[in-house]
């Protein structure tokens, strides 16, 4: 069975995330480590990330980053470029701090000047981003999207092309969100739609490169090109697609986090992951 858990707040600090995981008995942690609304956001104190690490050591489980949403790798101008850069930078030295296993990261938009340089475009900022930090640091995941205005990713071989087009590949990989593959046209709630969604992350960055899934459900239809995420069995995509994900052999231990809307403290997380446990076992 897949290791199920949560995206979780780090409100308060960043072991607090640590403390609510296990609280709802997630084995799997995805956080920020930082506010990823700002661009220069105050990192954990010295206490906060000894504190992670010593819940984390008794936690046991994978633990994965989500970079800002502000940064766009994919951009080319200059000033921004090296915002999203340096973002990405001060990014990894908070993940390596802490022990995170993997930052998920979107793979950006190229904002009208064709995907072929926004690949390219990508690519290099990535390895600027590895170039400095260099020694001990955590992978990187890419991760599809719903294809949206110009941003990469709709496409898995926006993902492959990235990844082949940096000096640092093996060191990169990919999330696979399904709210974003469904919104990118793969109908997951049909037989053909998952086998033609695998096939194209098989031909594209291939399944051994998938690492890390996000479990949502939808609220707008196949190729509405739109990320609206909502509880799993209670959108679009249905229970039936979730089970098809969930008792796929080649998938039978990665780790699945929720990105579902919070409602009464954590009591909608418990019901989506035992809602996640139900299907896997169907």
């Amino acid at each position: 069975m897949p290791l199920f858990g949560a995206h979780m707040s780090a409100a308060g600090g960043v072991s607090n995330a640590i403390r609510d995981i296990v609280e709802i008995g997630g084995e799997v942690l995805q956080l920020f480590t930082a506010n990823q609304r700002q661009w220069t956001p105050k990192a954990p104190s010295e206490a906060d990330v000894e504190a992670f690490r010593r819940r984390r050591a008794a936690f046991g489980g994978p633990v994965f980053s989500h970079a800002s949403y502000l940064i766009n790798i994919a951009n080319g101008d200059g000033a921004a470029s090296a915002k999203a850069v340096e973002a990405l930078v001060r990014e990894f030295e908070r993940c390596t701090a802490l022990g995170v296993d993997a930052v998920v990261l979107h793979p950006g938009a190229h904002l009208g000047a064709g995907r072929g340089a926004g690949i390219l475009r990508a690519a290099r900022n990535i390895d600027e981003v590895f170039d400095r930090c260099e020694g001990q640091t955590p992978a990187l995941l890419l991760e599809n999207t719903a294809g949206q205005g110009t941003c990469l990713g709709g496409d898995p071989n926006d993902l492959a092309e990235i990844i082949d087009a940096s000096r640092h590949a093996s060191q990169l990989g990919v999330c696979l969100d399904t709210a974003h593959a469904f919104g990118a046209g793969y109908a997951l709630h049909t037989d053909e739609g998952y086998r033609r969604c695998m096939e194209d992350i098989e031909h594209g960055p291939g399944l051994a490169a998938v690492r890390l899934f996000h479990v949502n459900d939808s609220l707008v239809p196949c190729g509405s090109r739109k990320d609206r995420h909502t509880h799993i069995g209670e959108g679009q995509l249905g229970e039936a697609a979730f089970v098809r994900l969930l008792n796929d052999p080649v998938f039978a231990m990665h780790p699945m986090v929720l990105e579902t809307p919070k409602e009464d403290g954590h009591a909608a997380d418990r019901r989506n992951l035992a809602t996640l446990r139900r299907l896997a076992g169907s």
